[in-house]
């Protein structure tokens, strides 16, 4: 019998800054949505809502704004409840993010990939651009290797 798999990948932008709650547990939770273009077409997007839980969350609220494009994973959750003002079955599905990558820059729309996985620690390195004078093409005398 095959395994079950519920697995989803979204490329697009925030249609509006998240929001963060907490439950009455005490966990975070934050709450934003993207619009995804529709390949091959040129009208229209489709809307996705996505929730991202506790540190994830907690970044994705400290990093994150309108406008900003990410790479979210996740998995899809369908919840169904009856309108109590209107007795109509009602259901909404919405993607609760496992990972989300961030794609551009705050300000200057630069590509820098910036990848927060929940199960990872957050810390940002600094790089330093290596920049290699000159080389010539003599040949490397291996008796000055130290080792």
């Amino acid at each position: 019998m095959a395994r079950s798999i519920n697995q989803v990948i979204l490329l697009g932008r925030l249609t509006r800054d998240p929001e963060q709650r907490t439950t009455t547990t005490g966990k975070t939770i934050a709450s934003f949505s993207i619009a995804v273009d529709r390949a091959g077409q040129d009208d229209g997007a489709d809307f996705f809502n996505v929730t991202a839980w506790e540190k994830l969350g907690d970044l994705v609220v400290q990093y994150l704004a309108k406008g900003r494009r990410v790479l979210v994973q996740g998995r899809l959750r369908q919840d169904s409840w009856d309108d109590k003002e209107t007795g109509k079955k009602r259901s909404n599905v919405e993607v609760t993010a496992t990972d989300v990558t961030f794609l551009d820059g705050p300000s200057d729309g630069a590509t820098q990939a910036a990848s927060t996985n929940s199960s990872s620690s957050s810390g940002s390195r600094k790089t330093d651009d290596v920049v290699i004078e000159d080389i010539d093409d003599k040949p490397i005398d291996l008796s000055e290797i130290p080792f």
